[in-house]
C-alpha cells in the first residue's frame, strides 16, 4: 500500500475541526454547551476511560440513550478507542435490548437512567457485557432507578486517568466496522448492519452537500441518533463545523422553541415528524428557509406543499439501514419552478438519484435473466425491484453470511422496495414488496392510495394495507387521523379518493383512528394493522 495514502475515517473530521472552529459552539443541550476544542477533549477522555476499562481494537461497546451529548460524543470516543459503536434503540423492551447485547458481543453498555428500567431485568442473562455504566442527564427527567452491578458514569470516566497510551485520531484499515445498527426485526430477529469507517465518512460528505450544511448550519436533533448513526448527520455536522442542538424527546412545542431560540436552520426526520412539527398549535411561518431532510416513507405531496407553505425546504431522500441511511436524493430542478403547486410537490415527493457519494441507482426485473440483473424500461410505470451498490452499502450483515449472502446477490444490495423508473432517470417508491396489494389480480401500491386520502384537507395523517375480500382475495383498507379539530367523515374521504385515483384502488372502507402505531423513527408500523385484520382470516384457514 502507498504509505502516502491516508486511510477514511469520521475521526479526522473532529480532529481537524478542533483545531479550525476551537472556540465555535459544537454541541448545544438546555443551558450547557461545548466548543469544538472542549468536544474532542470530551471525546479523548472517554475514549482513554473504554481502554482503562478492558476495550481492545475491534471490541463492540453499547449505547442506550437519547439524543443528548453523550451520545453524539460516543459516536467519535467508541471508534477513537478502536471499537465498534452498537446503539441500540431506545423504545426495544429488555429481551429485544438482551438480543442485540448478546448478539454484538458488546463488552460495555453506557446506559442513560431513563432507560435503566429496560436494562435491570436482563443484567443476570446478558452472555457478554461485563460494565454497565449509568449516566444521568441534567436536562433529563429525575431517576432514581438503579440497575443491579451497574456503576456510575462520573465513576467510570475517572479510570480515564490509567491510560496513558497515545490516541491516534486515525485508522489502519478504513474498511474495519465503525458500528453495527441493528434493524427493526419486524419479520424476525434484528440483523447487525456493520457500517465501515470509510462508508460513513463518504456517507457524511454526501450529507453535506445534499442538506447543504456548512459552518453555519445549526441543526436540531429530530432523527434519533441511534437510527443508521443520526444517517452519519453527527459526523458531518462535525466535518462541517455546524452546531447541533440535542433534544431528548421530540414534541411539537419544544421542537418550535428550540427553532426560534437558536435559530435552527436544519432537522431531518420522517414525514410523521415534519407532520407533527407542521400542526403543532406554535407553528408558525419562518423568517428564513429551515431545511428538512426528509426520509422514511415517500412523503405526499400535500406535506411537501404545507412545509413550502410554512417556510420549510423540503430535501427529499431515500434509504435504508443497510444503505448508512439516504442514498438517493430528489435532487431539485430549475424547470419545477414553472410547474403549478401541486404538480411541482408532486415531482418533489419521487425518491430521486443516487447520491454524490453512491453509485447510480437501478430499478430492476424481479427474475434474474441469463444470471443477470436486468433493469425495467424507463418508462415510469413498469414496476421491480430496487437495488444498490457502492461505498454506502453495508460491508455485511453481522454474524449472518446467510443474511448477507442473500441481500447482496448478484453483487447488488436488493432492498425489497418495488419502484418505477422514469424517462429522466429518476426513480419513485411504490411499495415495500410485502406491502403490494394484490386485488383480483391488479398489483395496488399502497403508497398511490396513501397520497389519494392525504390530499384531503381534513386528514392529518393515513396509512393503507391489504385486507381480506371474499371476491377480489383483497382489497385496501386506509386508516387516517383527523387534523386537530376537524370532524372527519369517512364517506366524504372516499368520495375524494375516487376523484383522484382509479376506483378499484380506492378503499373499501375507511378507519378514523386517534393515533398510528409508529417506529421510534416515525415509520408507520403496517404489520400491526395487518396483524389485526389479518387475525380473523388466518384463525379461519387454520381451524
Amino acid at each position: 500500500m502507498n504509505t502516502w495514502i491516508t486511510e477514511l475515517t469520521p475521526l479526522s473530521f473532529l480532529r481537524r475541526s478542533a483545531t479550525v472552529y476551537a472556540d465555535k459552539v459544537a454541541v448545544v443541550h438546555g443551558e450547557m454547551s461545548w466548543t469544538y476544542e472542549e468536544l474532542a477533549e470530551k471525546v479523548e477522555r472517554r475514549a482513554r476511560m473504554l481502554r482503562a476499562s478492558g476495550v481492545r481494537p475491534g471490541d463492540r461497546v453499547a449505547y442506550l440513550m437519547p439524543n443528548v451529548p453523550e451520545m453524539l460524543a460516543a459516536h467519535f470516543a467508541v471508534p477513537l478507542a478502536g471499537a465498534v459503536l452498537v446503539a441500540i434503540n431506545t423504545r426495544l423492551a429488555p429481551d429485544e435490548v438482551r438480543y442485540i447485547l448478546d448478539h454484538s458481543g458488546a463488552t460495555v453498555l453506557v446506559v442513560d437512567s431513563e432507560y435503566a428500567d429496560i436494562v435491570s431485568p436482563i443484567v443476570d442473562s446478558l452472555e457478554s457485557v461485563r460494565t454497565i455504566a449509568v449516566t444521568v442527564d441534567p436536562v433529563g427527567p429525575s431517576q432514581g432507578a438503579v440497575v443491579p452491578g451497574a456503576i456510575a458514569f462520573d465513576t467510570f470516566l475517572a479510570g480515564a486517568d490509567r491510560d496513558e497510551e497515545e490516541l491516534v485520531w486515525a485508522v489502519a484499515d478504513e474498511r474495519s466496522p465503525i458500528s453495527i445498527n441493528y434493524t427493526s426485526g419486524t419479520t424476525g430477529r434484528p440483523k447487525g448492519v456493520v457500517y465501515t469507517h470509510r462508508g460513513a465518512y463518504l456517507n457524511s460528505f454526501g450529507e453535506i452537500f445534499h442538506s447543504a450544511h456548512n459552518a453555519n448550519s445549526v441543526y436540531l436533533w429530530t432523527l434519533p441518533m441511534f437510527h443508521c448513526n443520526g444517517w452519519c448527520t453527527i459526523w458531518a455536522l462535525v466535518a462541517a463545523g455546524g452546531t447541533q442542538v440535542c433534544l431528548r424527546e421530540v414534541r411539537g412545542d419544544k421542537v418550535w422553541e428550540l427553532i426560534d431560540r437558536h435559530r435552527v436552520t436544519h432537522l431531518n426526520g420522517a414525514p410523521t415528524v415534519v407532520t407533527t412539527i407542521l400542526n403543532a398549535p406554535e407553528a408558525h411561518t419562518l423568517d428564513e428557509s429551515l431545511v428538512v431532510t426528509v426520509a422514511g416513507a415517500p412523503p405526499s405531496p400535500t406535506t411537501l406543499s404545507e412545509a413550502e407553505t410554512m417556510g420549510f425546504t423540503i430535501v427529499h431522500v431515500y434509504g435504508l439501514t443497510e444503505t448508512y441511511g439516504p442514498y438517493t436524493a430528489c435532487v431539485w430542478q430549475d424547470g419545477w419552478r414553472n410547474l403549478c403547486a401541486e404538480e411541482r410537490a408532486r415531482m418533489q415527493s419521487r425518491q430521486g438519484v443516487a447520491m454524490i457519494q453512491a453509485d447510480p441507482v437501478r430499478v430492476v426485473e424481479a427474475e434474474l435473466i441469463d444470471g443477470q440483473l436486468v433493469d425495467v424500461p424507463a418508462d415510469g410505470t413498469t414496476m421491480g425491484e430496487i437495488v444498490m451498490r457502492g461505498n454506502n452499502v453495508m460491508r455485511e450483515y453481522y454474524r449472518d453470511s446467510e443474511a448477507t449472502d442473500a441481500a447482496l446477490a448478484g453483487g447488488w444490495f436488493h432492498s425489497g422496495d418495488l419502484g418505477v423508473m422514469h424517462p429522466d432517470g429518476y426513480i419513485e417508491l411504490l411499495d415495500r414488496a410485502k406491502d403490494v396489494i394484490v386485488s383480483g389480480g391488479e398489483n395496488i401500491s399502497t403508497v398511490e392510495v396513501e397520497h389519494a386520502v392525504a390530499s384531503h384537507p381534513d386528514v392529518l395523517e393515513v396509512a393503507v394495507i391489504g385486507v381480506p375480500d371474499a371476491k377480489w382475495g383483497e382489497r385496501p383498507k386506509a386508516f387516517v387521523v383527523a387534523r386537530h379539530g376537524r370532524n372527519l367523515d369517512a364517506a366524504d374521504v372516499l368520495k375524494h379518493v375516487r376523484s383522484r385515483i382509479a376506483r378499484y384502488k380506492t378503499p373499501r372502507e375507511v378507519e378514523v383512528v386517534p393515533e398510528l402505531p409508529k417506529t421510534s423513527t416515525g415509520k408507520v408500523q403496517k404489520f400491526e394493522l395487518r396483524e389485526n385484520e389479518w387475525a380473523d382470516e388466518t384463525s379461519r384457514i387454520r381451524g
